[in-house]
């Protein structure tokens, strides 16, 4: 028996050895005109194996270009599309450039910064300031989301110090309590409304049950008066 073990090793495993056969048939045929026919067969077959690169961009040049890659560029035809070679096909694409800059304080994440930073560089007092409340409001609730405890204004007033290098201050006229609050409404309305749902669902469960002892009881009287 011949394993695959012991078989050459074939160039794209998705199209499989069959198919790795017909390319190394189609790379020993002499007549250029038959070799050119095999090797258009080969590529619509190709596509019927591999028919998710239909979805692709230019999923025929794709077939095209796996068509040399299986006959390890030996095969001599004709495309329509540039002719790829060993070196081109092996170049590995440039590493994305990873961000480097740290976080200073992680459990606001990185938006806190560029808004802080935004609003160190306001001109404008009033904007200033109203900007610096909104950040504050913001960094009070992330806060309390990460450590899912209260959260003292003097604590989110040092963090704004630190964050900002003392360009932004909260002063004890801002109030930097709305969107905590509002998150606490919603919570405590949404934990309402599930009550409410479950309320009115027990008292349907509740008048249904009822509905079907009267009816039991109603039967059971007209089988005794017959």
């Amino acid at each position: 028996m011949n394993y695959n073990t012991v078989r050459v090793d074939i160039n794209m495993r998705e199209y499989g050895r069959h198919l790795q056969k017909l390319v190394d048939y189609a790379v020993n045929i002499e007549n250029k005109d038959e070799r050119q026919k095999v090797a258009e067969s080969i590529v619509h077959l190709m596509g019927i194996l591999n028919p998710q690169l239909k979805n692709v961009t230019d999923y025929k040049q794709k077939l095209w270009d796996h068509l040399f890659i299986i006959s390890e560029f030996k095969i001599n035809v004709e495309s329509p599309y540039p002719i790829p070679t060993e070196d081109t096909y092996r170049i590995k694409p440039e590493k994305l450039p990873y961000p480097q800059n740290s976080i200073r304080m992680k459990h606001y994440g990185k938006n806190v910064e560029a808004l802080v930073a935004k609003a160190s560089s306001m001109e404008d007092i009033d904007k200033k300031e109203a900007f610096t409340e909104i950040i504050g409001n913001f960094m009070k609730m992330a806060y309390k989301n990460w450590s899912n405890e209260e959260v003292s204004n003097d604590l989110i007033k040092e963090d704004m110090k630190i964050i900002s290098g003392g360009e932004l201050k909260i002063s004890d006229e801002m109030n930097i309590e709305n969107m905590t609050r509002n998150q606490q409404k919603r919570r405590f309305s949404n934990h309402n409304n599930n009550n409410n749902n479950r309320n009115r669902s027990n008292n349907n469960n509740n008048n249904r049950n009822r509905n079907n002892n009267n009816n039991k009881n109603r039967n059971n009287n007209n089988r005794k008066r017959y």
